[in-house]
Protein backbone atom coordinates (compact mmCIF):
# COMPACT_ATOMS: atom_id res chain seq x y z
CA UNK A 1 0.00 0.00 0.00
CA UNK A 2 1.66 3.24 -0.64
CA UNK A 3 -0.21 6.07 0.05
CA UNK A 4 0.33 10.14 -0.73
CA UNK A 5 0.02 12.94 1.54
CA UNK A 6 0.22 15.91 0.37
CA UNK A 7 1.34 19.16 2.07
CA UNK A 8 2.18 17.77 5.26
CA UNK A 9 4.60 20.65 5.49
CA UNK A 10 3.47 24.08 3.79
CA UNK A 11 5.91 25.35 1.37
CA UNK A 12 7.23 27.97 3.68
CA UNK A 13 7.68 25.71 6.32
CA UNK A 14 9.71 23.52 3.09
CA UNK A 15 11.89 26.74 2.94
CA UNK A 16 12.79 27.28 6.66
CA UNK A 17 13.71 23.73 6.94
CA UNK A 18 15.71 23.80 3.74
CA UNK A 19 17.68 27.27 5.10
CA UNK A 20 18.23 25.52 8.11
CA UNK A 21 20.03 22.18 6.94
CA UNK A 22 22.22 23.95 4.17
CA UNK A 23 24.31 25.24 7.51
CA UNK A 24 24.54 21.69 8.58
CA UNK A 25 28.14 19.64 8.41
CA UNK A 26 26.78 17.27 6.09
CA UNK A 27 28.33 13.63 6.81
CA UNK A 28 28.26 10.29 4.74
CA UNK A 29 24.72 8.60 4.41
CA UNK A 30 26.45 5.57 6.14
CA UNK A 31 26.53 6.13 9.16
CA UNK A 32 22.82 5.23 9.40
CA UNK A 33 22.85 2.21 7.16
CA UNK A 34 22.88 -1.43 7.95
CA UNK A 35 25.92 -3.51 6.52
CA UNK A 36 23.99 -4.75 3.07
CA UNK A 37 22.81 -1.13 2.33
CA UNK A 38 26.10 0.19 3.13
CA UNK A 39 27.44 -0.82 0.02
CA UNK A 40 24.36 0.22 -2.21
CA UNK A 41 24.42 4.07 -1.10
CA UNK A 42 25.62 6.70 -1.92
CA UNK A 43 24.15 9.93 -0.37
CA UNK A 44 24.54 12.77 2.58
CA UNK A 45 22.90 12.82 5.27
CA UNK A 46 22.20 15.98 8.35
CA UNK A 47 24.20 14.85 11.64
CA UNK A 48 21.64 12.91 13.71
CA UNK A 49 22.60 14.86 16.82
CA UNK A 50 22.05 18.49 15.54
CA UNK A 51 20.24 20.07 17.72
CA UNK A 52 18.43 21.96 14.27
CA UNK A 53 18.00 18.87 12.76
CA UNK A 54 16.38 17.80 16.02
CA UNK A 55 14.05 20.29 16.10
CA UNK A 56 12.84 20.42 12.75
CA UNK A 57 12.22 16.61 13.81
CA UNK A 58 10.16 17.57 16.24
CA UNK A 59 8.02 19.76 13.87
CA UNK A 60 7.57 16.66 11.38
CA UNK A 61 6.31 14.49 14.20
CA UNK A 62 3.97 17.37 15.50
CA UNK A 63 2.41 17.50 11.81
CA UNK A 64 1.87 13.37 11.87
CA UNK A 65 0.26 13.44 14.96
CA UNK A 66 -2.20 15.99 13.10
CA UNK A 67 -2.48 14.44 10.00
CA UNK A 68 -5.59 11.95 9.86
CA UNK A 69 -4.41 10.37 6.45
CA UNK A 70 -1.39 9.22 7.93
CA UNK A 71 -2.81 7.96 11.34
CA UNK A 72 -5.39 6.36 9.18
CA UNK A 73 -2.86 5.03 7.38
CA UNK A 74 0.27 3.91 9.70
CA UNK A 75 -1.79 3.53 12.65
CA UNK A 76 1.61 4.92 14.96
CA UNK A 77 2.25 2.93 17.75
CA UNK A 78 5.94 4.86 17.86
CA UNK A 79 7.69 7.14 15.25
CA UNK A 80 11.29 6.83 14.83
CA UNK A 81 12.63 10.55 14.87
CA UNK A 82 13.14 12.39 11.45
CA UNK A 83 16.27 11.76 9.69
CA UNK A 84 17.41 14.34 6.64
CA UNK A 85 19.47 13.45 3.70
CA UNK A 86 20.61 15.18 0.31
CA UNK A 87 21.22 13.46 -2.90
CA UNK A 88 23.49 15.12 -5.02
CA UNK A 89 24.36 14.41 -9.23
CA UNK A 90 25.58 11.05 -9.42
CA UNK A 91 24.45 9.55 -5.76
CA UNK A 92 22.18 7.11 -5.79
CA UNK A 93 20.72 4.21 -3.20
CA UNK A 94 20.32 0.72 -4.96
CA UNK A 95 17.70 -1.79 -4.28
CA UNK A 96 17.33 -2.55 -0.76
CA UNK A 97 15.16 -3.28 2.24
CA UNK A 98 14.89 -1.63 5.55
CA UNK A 99 16.62 -2.81 8.17
CA UNK A 100 13.91 -4.60 10.33
CA UNK A 101 14.69 -2.88 13.64
CA UNK A 102 16.15 0.89 14.27
CA UNK A 103 17.42 2.17 17.30
CA UNK A 104 18.63 5.77 18.50
CA UNK A 105 20.61 6.81 21.75
CA UNK A 106 17.89 6.85 24.85
CA UNK A 107 15.53 4.78 22.95
CA UNK A 108 14.11 1.53 23.19
CA UNK A 109 14.53 -0.81 19.81
CA UNK A 110 11.81 -0.24 17.56
CA UNK A 111 10.10 -2.71 14.89
CA UNK A 112 10.06 -0.59 11.25
CA UNK A 113 6.49 -1.49 9.69
CA UNK A 114 5.83 1.41 7.38
CA UNK A 115 8.72 3.48 5.50
CA UNK A 116 8.17 6.92 4.79
CA UNK A 117 10.04 9.93 3.04
CA UNK A 118 8.86 13.74 3.06
CA UNK A 119 10.16 15.52 0.41
CA UNK A 120 12.02 19.15 0.71
CA UNK A 121 12.56 19.40 -2.91
CA UNK A 122 10.33 20.21 -5.93
CA UNK A 123 10.42 17.70 -8.88
CA UNK A 124 11.51 20.36 -11.03
CA UNK A 125 15.21 21.27 -9.32
CA UNK A 126 16.41 17.83 -10.29
CA UNK A 127 16.89 14.98 -12.75
CA UNK A 128 16.61 11.55 -11.78
CA UNK A 129 15.85 10.36 -8.17
CA UNK A 130 13.03 8.83 -7.87
CA UNK A 131 12.16 6.60 -5.48
CA UNK A 132 11.07 3.42 -6.74
CA UNK A 133 9.59 1.28 -4.83
CA UNK A 134 8.44 -2.57 -5.88
CA UNK A 135 5.33 -4.11 -5.13
CA UNK A 136 2.71 -6.54 -6.22
CA UNK A 137 1.55 -4.35 -8.96
CA UNK A 138 5.39 -3.99 -10.31
CA UNK A 139 7.47 -0.68 -9.80
CA UNK A 140 5.61 2.44 -8.36
CA UNK A 141 8.15 5.63 -9.57
CA UNK A 142 7.35 8.60 -7.01
CA UNK A 143 8.68 12.24 -7.62
CA UNK A 144 6.22 14.32 -5.16
CA UNK A 145 6.22 17.83 -4.53
CA UNK A 146 7.87 19.31 -1.58
CA UNK A 147 5.96 19.13 1.65
CA UNK A 148 4.65 16.11 0.17
CA UNK A 149 5.08 12.66 2.06
CA UNK A 150 4.62 9.22 1.01
CA UNK A 151 3.60 6.24 3.22
CA UNK A 152 4.55 2.39 2.31
CA UNK A 153 5.43 -0.93 3.82
CA UNK A 154 8.65 -1.50 5.32
CA UNK A 155 8.84 -5.01 3.74
CA UNK A 156 8.97 -3.35 0.34
CA UNK A 157 12.29 -3.36 -2.02
CA UNK A 158 13.31 0.01 -3.13
CA UNK A 159 15.92 2.40 -4.42
CA UNK A 160 16.89 5.99 -5.35
CA UNK A 161 17.61 6.63 -8.97
CA UNK A 162 20.90 8.54 -9.72
CA UNK A 163 20.75 11.97 -9.90
CA UNK A 164 21.82 13.46 -12.99
CA UNK A 165 20.68 17.10 -12.28
CA UNK A 166 20.42 19.65 -9.36
CA UNK A 167 20.10 17.90 -5.74
CA UNK A 168 17.28 15.68 -4.03
CA UNK A 169 16.54 16.93 -0.19
CA UNK A 170 14.44 14.59 2.21
CA UNK A 171 13.45 13.53 5.24
CA UNK A 172 12.92 10.12 6.27
CA UNK A 173 11.54 8.22 8.81
CA UNK A 174 10.09 5.02 10.16
CA UNK A 175 6.55 3.97 11.76
CA UNK A 176 6.74 0.60 13.93
CA UNK A 177 1.97 0.48 13.75
CA UNK A 178 -0.41 -1.31 15.91
CA UNK A 179 -0.90 -3.64 13.63
CA UNK A 180 2.00 -5.51 12.42
CA UNK A 181 0.61 -6.99 9.40
CA UNK A 182 0.24 -5.09 6.11
CA UNK A 183 -2.57 -6.64 4.94
CA UNK A 184 -4.63 -6.66 7.89
CA UNK A 185 -3.28 -2.49 7.91
CA UNK A 186 -4.40 -2.26 4.42
CA UNK A 187 -8.49 -3.71 5.15
CA UNK A 188 -8.27 -1.19 7.85
CA UNK A 189 -7.42 1.61 5.98
CA UNK A 190 -9.93 0.64 2.95
CA UNK A 191 -12.43 0.39 6.07
CA UNK A 192 -11.56 3.75 7.83
CA UNK A 193 -11.49 5.59 4.40
CA UNK A 194 -14.86 4.10 3.55
CA UNK A 195 -16.46 5.29 6.50
CA UNK A 196 -15.21 8.49 6.87
CA UNK A 197 -16.83 8.89 2.65
CA UNK A 198 -20.21 8.02 4.13
CA UNK A 199 -20.43 10.07 7.06
CA UNK A 200 -19.37 13.16 4.42
CA UNK A 201 -22.06 12.21 1.91
CA UNK A 202 -24.88 11.34 5.07
CA UNK A 203 -24.11 12.49 8.25
CA UNK A 204 -22.16 11.42 11.55
CA UNK A 205 -24.94 8.97 13.29
CA UNK A 206 -26.09 7.40 10.19
CA UNK A 207 -26.94 4.16 11.59
CA UNK A 208 -24.78 2.31 9.13
CA UNK A 209 -21.71 4.09 9.69
CA UNK A 210 -21.56 3.38 13.53
CA UNK A 211 -21.91 0.10 12.84
CA UNK A 212 -18.92 0.54 10.36
CA UNK A 213 -17.28 2.12 12.73
CA UNK A 214 -17.53 -0.86 15.45
CA UNK A 215 -16.30 -2.92 13.06
CA UNK A 216 -13.25 -0.94 12.29
CA UNK A 217 -12.53 -0.74 15.99
CA UNK A 218 -13.19 -4.55 16.71
CA UNK A 219 -10.76 -5.75 14.04
CA UNK A 220 -8.11 -2.68 15.28
CA UNK A 221 -8.79 -4.37 19.06
CA UNK A 222 -7.91 -8.38 17.77
CA UNK A 223 -5.41 -7.01 15.45
CA UNK A 224 -3.53 -4.25 17.44
CA UNK A 225 -0.76 -4.59 20.01
CA UNK A 226 -0.06 -1.46 22.07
Amino acid sequence: MLIRIPALLTKDQVASFRATLEGLPWVDGKVTAGAQSARAKQNLQAPEDAPEARELGQIILGALGRNEEFISAALPMRVFPPLFNRYEEGMFFKAHVDNAVRFAPGMIRQRTDVSCTLFLSEPDEYDGGELVIQDTYGEQRVKFAAGDLVVYPATSLHRVEPITRGARWAAFFWAQSMVRDEGQRRLLYDLDCAIRDVRAAVSDDFEPAVKLAGVYHNLLRRWGEM
